[in-house]
């Protein structure tokens, strides 16, 4: 009867732990799809796609450094950046404003 006793703790002892790393494993991978941010390079590449649909770009910049940003009730972590390019043969150049975890951009002005 001791065996089965200690077969019994052995086996509520494992089910308990693989329980627990099951949860844990859930609850950390949903923490990080929240918490991850896109790599600069990559929304800047994504924006540079944007704009060479309607011409050429003379060159492009942007920020790695994540910035805080507070429109009314939302917070996001966004990049600032800008694209220059030629227009009616002057130059021209664009500021904007790109969420770092989804890379939509928020905002683009004409400077």
């Amino acid at each position: 009867m001791g065996e089965e006793n200690e077969l019994s703790y052995f086996k509520n002892g494992l089910a308990i732990g693989a329980g627990l790393g099951i949860v844990s494993g859930v609850l950390s991978t949903l923490w990080f799809q929240r918490n991850r941010t896109l790599d600069a390079d990559f929304v800047l590449e994504n924006i540079k796609d944007a704009f060479l649909k309607e011409g050429p770009i003379e060159g492009s910049w942007i920020e790695f450094e994540k910035k805080p940003l507070r429109k009314f009730a939302i917070h996001s972590k966004t990049y600032n950046g800008g694209i220059s390019r030629i227009e009616d043969g002057s130059l021209v150049q664009y500021a904007f404003v790109a969420d770092a975890q989804t890379g939509t951009v928020i905002d683009v002005t004409r400077l």
